[in-house]
């Protein structure tokens, strides 16, 4: 609300007279002994700081910026201290049809706020257009929006942060869980202040992960974002995030304090428990929406340089299917997600990022450039190049299929992985090939450029589609709750109910739900590469068949603590286990069936059931479904390297089809084939085996080449 009287000129604060500051940095900063403000406008001709009341609820003072450095206004207020709110108002041309959106009846959202406090709460005044015009956005609406908009606050950043120390744990140790703060921690009944930072990192949940063996934990959007009008109307919610409002500011909800410091506490107990912290980050496009989008911050500040815009500028590139696009070309919109980064890594502590439509932020007018200036700014910023790096390597615009692509030292998440490890055990037809490829790390989309095999980011499911549980229990996607009579979320997702759609009490579908859910994740910490699992897939978590929880911030969305499955938490926490005490299974250097100098055996070995090596014929054989690999240390790796392996060689066979003699690969006097996994029969001690081993129907068994005296197994 404006204060009385009020007009956009004075100035004068009677916090003291407003001296001209500095053009950096960016954003609010205060020093002690006041707040200098600093915005990016290109376009703007007058930019106007707005204050406000203790309880953010009033405007009590308009003071427009009295300087300017290039594109940046700025001014110093004395006085003001951490805890003050405010806003901008950005002067200008109203001129869609040449790309200018400016109308300072909108208060808008400082892009670089750090605490955000308020919310959204949606009303045509929002709008920098008169909605109920049959001439859309061409018209310019009056109205002021400030009583329906959050507002930034002036934050402190300075934390105690003690003896914390980042675990900075290397790629091949690495095991992700992709997690909602909210939604993991919601149906935890033990825990005080569920839904928050707080909850997240309390000890029951600490203790779990370690359990289970993660090392990392990545975080769905945690960036202030809102709560989309049409799905309010529905009473539902933006429940992931991916509607970015601010880039600096973490989401209230997830909030106790509404400090920062809720963030950083939660960051300090998980590197104090040896876990990193990642973040999935949304650059590619905010929560404005197209031309038809309300006017919240970018928009409004100077929309030809935030947003890509079509030839005809009062439309948007829309390579991101949300209806806008970052300009990416534009040196202050880098520098302002550069900025960003670089706070969540100095101020937050975290431990890297996973970027969402990672493609759109190599964009130029010519397509996808893995040489983009944004992603070797990156890769050469002292800060940046020194965290883990994530790319979501597509996007929906032309070429965005971008698999395999990226610079190192970025990983990119392996759709391929996911697809064809379900295919394979679904039992389809020609997958053993496929199969084969991801093991070895997809190493034709990612061995090239001095790229490690640590590269491919393999997971089974994430947080778009089906939990592993539904992949087992479905057939069909089963979307109604979302409002859109089921026509969202992906419709192929080689998925099987096996014989029920749903839940059912009949023992043997759920006997070989869980024996294939045992295969999926077997497979997936088997294989070379970096592996991510899902929250709640550990537990057996279900969605009933929804696929596109975007928007049920309620128990659909919610991991079930309450119906665990115990016997395959402890099936995973084996897996996990048996992938760390096995370094082979997660090697830096991809395998390519070379020679090694220290023994002069290869390092990948492709078996048949009889021990005799896959031909092409078998390759091509569509209905072949077992498949046996032999892997070593890689060939390349220092032979002192190699000597300090516990294990000469580990040994894996994945039967899809009916149950198998297979014969294992030679031995010697002094290393024998000890059985460490089989997903037939989990939970068994380990036992030496000699020739030959019957594989079960259905199953993943894990054998390593060990110096290990055990009593033989028939």
């Amino acid at each position: 609300m404006k204060p009385e009287g009020s007009i956009i000129a004075s100035g004068i604060a009677p916090h003291g007279a407003i001296t001209s500051g500095r053009p950096t940095p960016l954003g609010a900063t205060w020093d002690g002994g006041g707040v200098n403000f600093a915005v990016f406008s290109q376009h703007a001709t007058r930019m106007t700081l707005c204050l406000f009341s203790p309880d953010g609820r009033w405007e009590t003072e308009w003071i427009d910026l009295p300087e300017r450095d290039g594109h940046v206004w700025h001014g110093y207020v004395p006085g003001l201290m951490p805890g003050q709110a405010y806003g901008f108002r950005a002067h200008g041309p109203y001129r869609p049809d040449e790309g200018h959106r400016f109308n300072p009846h909108k208060l808008l959202l400082d892009p670089y706020a750090r605490r955000i406090s308020g919310r959204l709460e949606w009303d045509d005044a929002l709008f920098g257009y008169d909605r109920s015009s049959r001439h859309g956005d061409l018209t310019f609406d009056t109205r002021d929006s400030s009583n329906f908009m959050p507002r930034g606050v002036v934050v402190d950043p300075s934390f105690d942060w003690g003896e914390d120390r980042a675990p900075d744990r290397p790629l091949t140790e690495t095991v992700i869980y992709e997690a909602h703060v909210r939604g993991l921690t919601m149906g935890r009944r033990d825990l005080a202040l569920r839904g928050t930072f707080a909850a997240l990192a309390s000890e029951p949940m600490l203790d779990h992960l370690l359990k289970l063996g993660v090392t990392a934990i990545e975080l769905l959007p945690i960036h202030a974002f809102v709560d989309d009008k049409f799905l309010l109307d529905k009473g539902l919610r933006n429940y992931w995030g991916y509607m970015t409002l601010g880039f600096f500011a973490p989401e209230p909800r997830y909030m106790t304090t509404g400090q920062l410091a809720d963030v950083q506490a939660m960051v300090k107990r998980f590197h104090a428990a040896g876990i990193e912290v990642l973040l999935d980050v949304v650059y590619n496009h905010t929560a404005e929406g197209n031309q038809m989008g309300p006017t919240l911050s970018f928009r409004g500040l100077d929309n030809a340089s935030y947003y890509r815009l079509a030839e005809s500028p009062r439309y948007y590139i829309n390579d991101t299917g949300t209806g806008n696009t970052l300009n990416m070309d534009h040196p202050y919109v880098m520098r302002m997600v550069l900025d960003s980064l670089r706070y969540w890594v100095e101020q937050v502590r975290v431990d890297g990022f996973r970027f969402d439509l990672a493609t759109t932020l190599g964009r130029t007018a010519r397509g996808f450039d893995r040489n983009h200036p944004f992603l070797q700014a990156i890769r050469q910023d002292p800060v940046l190049s020194r965290v883990k790096l994530i790319a979501e390597p597509w996007d929906v615009g032309p070429g965005g299929y971008q698999l395999g692509a990226f610079p190192a030292p970025f990983l990119e998440w392996n759709d391929k992985f996911r697809d064809q490890v379900r295919r394979f055990w679904r039992n389809e037809e020609g997958m053993v090939r496929k199969l084969a490829m991801r093991l070895s790390g997809s190493a034709l989309k990612f061995d090239h450029d001095g790229r490690a095999a640590t590269s491919s980011v393999n997971f089974v499911t994430a947080h778009d589609g089906f939990t592993l549980m539904d992949v087992v229990s479905y057939a069909h996607k089963h979307n109604e709750a979302n409002g859109e009579d089921n026509r969202d979320g992906h419709g192929d997702n080689h998925s099987d109910n096996l014989g029920v759609e749903g839940p059912t009490e009949d023992r043997a579908i759920l006997a070989r739900r869980a024996r294939r859910r045992r295969n999926m994740m077997a497979t997936l910490m088997l294989a070379q590469g970096t592996p991510m699992i899902l929250a709640g897939d550990e537990l057996g978590n279900s969605q009933s068949g929804n696929n596109n929880a975007y928007c049920q911030d309620n128990e659909i969305g919610w991991v079930d603590w309450d119906n665990a499955d115990a016997d395959f938490l402890a099936f995973c926490r084996e897996v996990v286990a048996l992938r760390a005490r096995h370094p082979i299974l997660r090697q830096k250097r991809f395998l390519h069936s070379r020679s090694r100098s220290i023994d002069g055996h290869v390092d990948l070995f492709w078996r048949r059931a009889d021990g005799m090596p896959m031909t092409e014929v078998d390759w091509n054989n569509g209905g072949q479904k077992l498949i046996a690999v032999e892997m070593r240390v890689a060939a390349g790796t220092p032979d002192h390297i190699t000597r300090a392996f516990r294990e000469d060689a580990v040994f894996c066979v994945f039967n899809a089809g009916e149950e198998s003699l297979v014969f294992l690969p030679e031995h010697t006097l002094d290393r024998g084939w000890v059985l460490r996994l089989d997903t037939a029969t989990p939970g068994e001690p380990p036992v030496r085996v000699h020739r030959a081993l019957k594989v079960a129907a259905d199953s993943v068994v894990v054998l390593a080449l060990e110096p290990v005296p055990l009593s033989p197994k028939s």
